[in-house]
């Protein structure tokens, strides 16, 4: 299987109350590891959403470091749509989306301190 076509994943941890007021990749990797961080995250009650577009980014960030200055705003519209989804906005999308699981190539596994898994 090609580089290309191999499925992909990338974790991010944001705490704007900790005093770390920018996200960081504290996971990512290729095929059964993309695989073991999607479990992983379901497991753990974080949020899995596709985006190649973001996943492709967000693999070029060293593990543990704060996302570069450059991927801001499209962090910001990932978290944005967590937002919405945690208050309930974007129950409707989630569930297709879920529906749809088997079919994700990409995905970016977010935690949020004060999220579902912190609850």
């Amino acid at each position: 299987m090609s580089r290309k076509n191999r499925r992909s994943a990338a974790a991010l941890v944001y705490d704007s109350q900790g005093g770390d007021a920018t996200p960081r990749v504290v996971a990512k990797g290729y095929g059964l590891v993309a695989d073991m961080i999607v479990q992983r995250a379901k497991e753990a009650g974080l949020y899995v959403h596709e985006a190649p577009e973001m996943v492709s980014l967000l693999m070029q960030v060293d593990l543990d470091a704060r996302i570069p200055p450059q991927l801001y705003q499209a962090v910001a519209e990932l978290l944005a749509w967590l937002h919405r989804l945690e208050s309930g906005a974007d129950l409707e999308s989630a569930h297709s989306a879920s529906d749809n699981e088997q079919d994700v190539t990409d995905v970016v596994a977010t935690d949020v301190e004060g999220g579902p898994a912190a609850r």
